[in-house]
Order: structure tokens, then sequence, then C-alpha cells
């Protein structure tokens, strides 16, 4: 390669339009953004293993909060589905790249400067943003520390990163079909993709509305959110949960599609209702948008309003009951066998299930005022985020690794990532329940001495998690690094003749799961 060889190599990542590459970069990127939000979350549940202030300061504390929430959805959940999604969908609609690829190359890196801009602010005097990851005003218009400009400015950047990203996935998938492959034939998480790219054109300026308002009220004397001059502190509320209720939406409908893709390949039997699958994917969104003041029953809305955003917030069980019942479906009867990637899968399906369950729960307006911000919220979150973006996200990599660096990983160690993460997760989250029906606040650096045991069985549970993903880190670089190659040979799926590939030392990872073919 010559003198020039180490700068031509990362020339050549720099300026990639290959959607292979960019997908890539988007994965470590995710998830060295994982670790940093891992690391954040680390000092909190440090800070609370026991009763009394020993670690941080609660200033740094409430800091810790803020970082570990905006680097974990928009840094390290985001950008890897926005990954997968650049790796897997041109070869599942038979493209040749994405659509738009040098926007593709763009949106990639407006995010590495993003979030050191995001995380320098911890070294800026007045320390980084203290008001949480849902910023609410005026306590982070009026009352903030000087480094929320520097915390807008990155918002903007993150929405116009997400904007872009999703304008090239409705072009790719709209315009870049291979023939024959009509809307209803495409794969699940293809599917899901369109779906979520939709929705985060709608709401991505909602929260760039959101975020110059609050500079307009920080730094040129508008009172958007100051009820001093006439604002009105909840219009922040309503506007930034018109984005944060489909954010959530748009972090777990990719998901949906990952799960959608494994569990019939591990259980040897096409996708059980796929028509109704879509379908439902589509009722989510479209419900997404409507349910978005559930999380604002305490803010003194009239009982009409609390009566409609209740309802609508119990309607949105049905579709995704509708997957759940699916899934399972699909798995019944089938010829199963655990791999790492179905472990996932089957964990997803039942943690996420138990999220769904205790979303019902606060999606009453009346029990929601007894649960409101306290640890049974952050426990409910958890459940539906980590169970559902990060376990099917792990299932994911595992599934198309293979697939990716021809090399197969170790299937022991996959098992103990998921065993280990399992029991971690749950002993992480599971107490924090009932830690929330015994009336814990959440964002809280000190607690009461009757919270003691459960919060100490949470410190205990994050940190085994957080090493089950440093053996994650190692299994994943030894495979590419030393994994036992995988030779390609065809297979067949049994029904109707569809041809697709494998690798051979493991004849259970599919190149995609074609769906239920009419």
């Amino acid at each position: 390669m010559g003198a020039h060889g180490p700068a031509k190599g990362l020339m050549r990542w720099v300026t990639t339009t290959n959607h292979k590459d960019i997908g890539t970069m988007y994965l470590w990127f995710s998830f060295a953004m994982f670790i940093l939000g891992g690391a954040f979350a680390m000092i909190i549940r440090a800070e609370l293993f026991q009763p009394g202030l020993q670690i941080v300061e609660p200033e740094f504390f409430n800091q810790m909060t803020t970082m570990h929430g905006l680097v974990m959805v928009f840094g390290a959940i985001m950008p890897s589905f926005v990954g997968l999604a650049n790796w897997m969908i041109p070869m599942m609609i038979g493209a040749p790249d994405m659509a738009l690829p040098r926007m593709n190359n763009l949106s990639f890196w407006i995010l590495p400067p993003t979030f050191a801009l995001l995380a320098s602010t911890l070294f800026m005097e007045g320390g980084a943003p203290n008001f949480g990851w849902t910023f609410y005003a005026p306590l982070s218009t009026t009352y903030a520390p000087d480094t929320v400009t520097f915390f807008i400015f990155g918002v903007h950047l993150m929405g116009a990163s997400s904007i872009m990203g999703s304008i090239n996935i409705i072009a790719t998938v709209v315009n870049m079909r291979a023939p024959g492959m009509t809307y209803m034939k495409m794969p699940m998480f293809v599917w899901t993709w369109l779906i979520t790219a939709f929705l985060l054109v709608a709401v991505m300026p909602v929260l760039a509305g959101a975020v110059t308002m609050m500079l307009m009220d920080v730094h040129f004397g508008t009172s958007f959110f100051s009820a001093a001059g006439g604002g009105d502190p909840v219009l922040f509320q309503h506007i930034f949960w018109f984005f944060g209720h489909p954010e959530v939406y748009i972090i777990i409908l990719p998901a949906f599609g990952v799960v959608s893709q494994i569990i019939p390949t591990f259980s040897r039997k096409p996708l059980f209702g796929y028509d109704s699958m879509v379908y439902a994917t589509a009722s989510i969104a479209f419900l997404s948008f409507i349910v978005w003041a559930h999380h604002m029953y305490t803010v003194g809305m009239p009982i009409a309003g609390e009566l409609f955003f209740m309802y609508a917030t119990m309607l949105i069980a049905v579709p995704t009951g509708v997957k759940v019942f699916n899934w399972i479906t699909t798995m019944w009867k089938g010829a199963m066998t655990f791999e790492t990637p179905m472990l996932f899968c089957i964990g997803f399906v039942f943690l996420f299930t138990v999220g769904g369950f205790t979303g019902v729960m606060l999606s009453l307006a009346p029990a929601d005022f007894q649960y409101h911000d306290s640890y049974f919220v952050v426990a409910h979150f958890h459940y539906v985020m980590v169970a559902g973006a990060v376990f099917s996200m792990s299932a994911a990599v595992y599934y198309w690794l293979p697939k990716w660096c021809g090399k197969m990983y170790d299937e022991t160690m996959g098992k103990a990532h998921f065993w280990i993460s399992f029991i971690g997760f749950n002993l992480t989250f599971f107490p924090q329940h009932f830690l929330g029906l015994a009336g814990m606040p959440r964002r809280i650096p000190d607690y009461a001495l009757q919270f003691t045991d459960f919060n100490t069985m949470s410190s205990i549970g994050a940190f085994i998690y957080g090493a089950s993903q440093i053996l994650f880190l190692f299994n994943v670089i030894r495979t590419i690094v030393a994994g036992k190659p995988t030779s390609e040979e065809k297979t067949w799926d049994g029904a109707e003749g569809l041809e697709w590939t494998v690798p051979t030392p493991a004849p259970y990872h599919t190149f995609t799961t074609p769906p239920d073919v009419k």
C-alpha cells in the first residue's frame, strides 16, 4: 500500500458510499455509544447501591441520568437499527445499494462529531445538561446550565441525520425492489423499517421545533415555555411527547422486524399471519400519534382528555398483542431449535410482554397518578427498551454476523451471553417495579432506608448485565479475527421451492426468511 496506506484505508471508510461499509460503521458506532451510555448507567447504579451519598454529587448524578438517556436512545439504539437497515434492506429487496448513497454517508458522519460534542459538555464550565433526557422546560430553559446550547445544537444534528437516513430508506424500498417483489412479498424487517422511516420523517421536525423554541427562550428573550412571560411549561410537554411517543415505536418497530425474521427460521416454519403482521405494524404507527398525553395525566388536563388518551393507549395493546400471538403461533408445533439468535428472540417476546402488561397498568389514568415519576415507570420503560431493542439487536448480530463476515461465532459463548444478560437484566429491573409501587421516585441520588434491599439487588444485576456485554464484544471480535469460515451451500425451505443460502457450519442462519408467499 505504500507510505499512504493507512491514510488511504481511512479515506475509503470516510468517503465510502457502499451500504455494507456504512452499515458496519453505524453498528460499531452504536456499540461504542452503548458502552458509553452503559458506563453512565453504572455510575448511577453504583451510587444507588446503598442509601446516602457515596460516589458522586447530586448535580453530577443528574448529569449522568441525562447523558445515559440521550446516549442510549439517540446514540446506541437508533443508529444500531439504521446500521442493520443499511446492511440488510438492499440485500433483502434485491437492490444493488441504497437509493441515495452519498446522503447515506453524510447521515452517518454527522453522528460521531455530534456525540463528541454532547460528551464534551461533561468537561465544560457548568457541566453537562442536568435536566433529564426529556429536558422539560422551564428546567431546561430558565434554570439550565450554559451547555444547554450545545445540547440543542446536538439534537438538531441528530434529527438531521435521522431524517436523511429515513428518506434514504423510503426511496430505496419504494423505488429499488427487485422485479416481482410486491409490497406484500417484502420481508417483515423491510416492512417495519419502511413504516419506521415514515414515522421518523413525521416526528423529527417536531423535536426540532421544541429545541428551537428552547433556544429562543434561552437566548432571545421569548417566553414559549415561561409562565412569567405569558408562555406555558405544559406546552413543552405536549410538543415533546408528540415526538417522544412515536419515538419509542421508532425504536421498537425495527426490533419487531428482526424477531419476525428470526423466529420463523428457527421454528422451520413460515411466519404465521404475514398480512396481519403488516397491518398491525401500520396500526401501531398510526395509533402512536394519538396517545402522547398519557405521559401527562398529572398536568391537570380535563377528564375528557384523560379518558381519550387512556382508551387510545389501551387500544394500542391490540395490534401489539396480535404480533405476540403471531410469533408464538409461528413457534407452535414448529421444529424448533434454540441457537443464540432464537434464545434472544424468545427472551425478547417474554420480556417485552411483561413490559406491555406494565404499560397497560400505566395507561390507566387513575392508577398512573400513583405510578407517575416512580421507579415503576423506569422498570416499564427498560423492559420495553432494553429487553425490546437491545435483546433483538443482539439476536440480529448473532443471526447475520456469519453473513456479514463469512465466519461463525462461538455458539457456547453466545448462549452464555444470553443467559448472563437475561439473569442480569431481570435482577436489575424487576425489583424496580416493587420500588416504584412502594413509592420510590426516579432520578434521585439518595433514598429512604426501606428501599435498600431492592436497590442493592438492582445494582448487582446492572453490573452482571454490563459484564455480559463485554463477553458479547469479545465474541464478535473473536469471530471477525479468528472465527471458523462459513462455506456457502444451497438449501431449501421445503415450501414452494424457495431457495436461499446458508453457511454450512450453522445450517440455520438464513440470508433472509421469505415471507409466507401466496
